[in-house]
């Protein structure tokens, strides 16, 4: 019997956003993270996409030199401590495969490139980790570089999550050209905003939240300018927000922007955060926001934390999505069983973990999408997978999860992309042979020799000729198997013991 690793005592945490790096380094005393090390870089990222979505030369090599510090200053962990995560920025580069790639070569660990619903959760995840454990209802408003999160929760738990394409980065640049800072542009910047934030109004009504906070950068900024400058009180207001809106008209531009208690990396973005922030309190009724210190990487790091303690938010989505679609329980735990057992077998002592767990969730949801369509089903489970908002998981890990479905019926000239993937490759045959094992779906006995082994040209599987003999159907859906092989460039033999 194998045991878990126990849980590393350090953490660390790495939040690719749209203005500004930041990695954390935390000590995990108990169910608590304290901070180390902290390190800031403002890269400006969203600043370097071209009209047409790409990552310019210069914003690139800004942020891999970045990269090339932060894994210096990881060095000696390993990968089960660190978590890295990409934000709106890297979702909407068309060439942000070939950055993360250079990426994770410079840093030495990998990135995930998170959905912008599931920021909102881990957002909301490191803002009451910062918070008193209260019963009341937060709404958590994030304004990042190039996108801003909405989030209703109570205690630890996000209800409401959203996000929006707004970023102080993004609308500063939109909204602010040359830099100019005119009582128009501001409007038009507001108005912008609040026509965005319009479409989720409903759901984000005062009735629904007692208490508003915000978190990251440009609240905090915003609190701080607000407070030295006797504009308001420990909090932001609409009032105090109109102040200074009426100073950076006054002042004409950015380069001229002289407000005391404003940091020098946040006047180039500050116009666009103001002008979102000020859509935000007019749209949404807010009368007054607190801040908190806990925001995206805080969120990471609890979330990584939970991984470790056994309390891994995607084992519950995919219980969830179990409920939500209807999957037959009992057929996903056989198929999950006997996948898993041909996975070990194809690699040996050389067990990939992370695919493992990754096959193991494919398998309890392989049929999801029999509640759209019975015809091609499997396409049906994979783009549900693929696309859908699955709380804990990166876009990476979607895209694995619905790869193994895809690949468990049908012709396997679709899946040859992946051979070149050999723990990928290895669970989309374990799925697919542990699918037609239990085609009857009840608790047919296996076969007693069972062995599945990899081999220069392809697989084979090895079975004892008796339960072939007593099990023709099954025999025949083997038989009809290695035809499905002829496309893929491997081919699947089977051998009677």
């Amino acid at each position: 019997m194998t045991h878990a690793a126990p849980p590393h005592t350090v953490l660390a945490t790495i939040d690719l956003g749209s203005n500004s790096f930041r990695l954390q380094v935390s000590r995990v005393v108990d169910d608590q993270l304290y901070a180390l090390d902290v390190m800031k870089e403002t890269v400006r990222l969203g600043a370097g996409l071209t009209a047409d979505k790409h990552l310019n030369d210069d914003t690139q090599e800004r942020a891999l030199a970045c990269l090339a510090r932060f894994g210096e200053r990881l060095r000696g962990f390993v990968p089960a401590q660190v978590r890295v995560v990409g934000t709106n920025t890297l979702r909407v580069a068309k060439n942000a495969p070939s950055f993360i790639a250079e990426a994770e070569e410079r840093l030495g660990f990998p990135i995930e490139v998170i959905a912008g619903r599931e920021e909102a959760r881990l957002i909301y995840l490191g803002a009451a980790h910062s918070l008193p454990d209260t019963k009341e209802r937060r709404m958590v408003v994030d304004i990042g570089g190039g996108s801003t999160e909405f989030i209703i929760g109570s205690h630890y738990k996000a209800l409401v999550t959203e996000s929006l394409p707004l970023g102080c980065v993004s609308y500063t640049l939109r909204f602010f050209p040359d830099g100019k800072l005119t009582r128009a542009n501001f409007r038009d910047a507001t108005l912008a905003a609040r026509n965005e934030i319009q479409r989720i109004r409903h759901e984000y009504r005062p009735s629904e939240w007692q208490l508003a906070v915000g978190t990251s950068g440009t609240a905090r900024s915003l609190r701080d300018v607000l407070e030295i400058n006797d504009w308001s009180r420990a909090d932001i207001t609409l009032a105090g927000m109109e102040q200074l809106r009426e100073v950076l008209i006054k002042q004409g531009s950015i380069d001229a922007v002289k407000v005391n208690g404003l940091k020098a990396d946040r006047a180039p973005v500050l116009a666009g955060g103001l002008a979102i922030m000020i859509a935000v309190f007019e749209e949404l009724e807010v009368e007054k926001m607190i801040v908190t210190e806990g925001a995206l990487r805080d969120g990471v790091l609890y979330d990584l934390l939970g991984r470790q303690r056994e309390k891994d938010m995607r084992d519950s989505t995919v219980a969830l999505f179990k409920r939500r679609y209807h999957a037959d329980t009992q057929q996903a735990e056989r198929v999950n069983q006997l996948a898993e057992r041909l996975y070990r077998m194809l690699a040996g002592e050389d067990v990939d973990q992370d695919m493992l767990k990754r096959l193991s969730w494919a398998a309890k949801l392989h049929e999801i999408g029999l509640t759209i369509a019975h015809t091609a089903y499997h396409k049906h489970s994979a783009y549900i997978l693929q696309n859908a908002d699955m709380p804990g998981f990166s876009k990476r890990e979607q895209a694995t999860l619905a790869a193994i479905v895809l690949g468990h019926r049908g012709d396997m000239g679709k899946m040859a992309q992946y051979i070149s993937q050999p723990a990928l490759w290895q669970a989309v045959v374990a799925l697919r042979l542990a699918v037609l094992f239990y085609r009857s779906r009840i608790n047919a006995a296996l076969p007693a020799e069972l062995d599945l082994r990899q081999h220069a040209r392809g697989f084979t599987l090895s079975l004892s000729g008796d339960w072939l003999e007593a099990n023709p159907l099954s025999a025949s859906s083997f038989r009809q198997e290695v035809g499905q092989w002829k496309n893929v460039g491997f081919q699947l033999d089977i051998v009677q013991k």
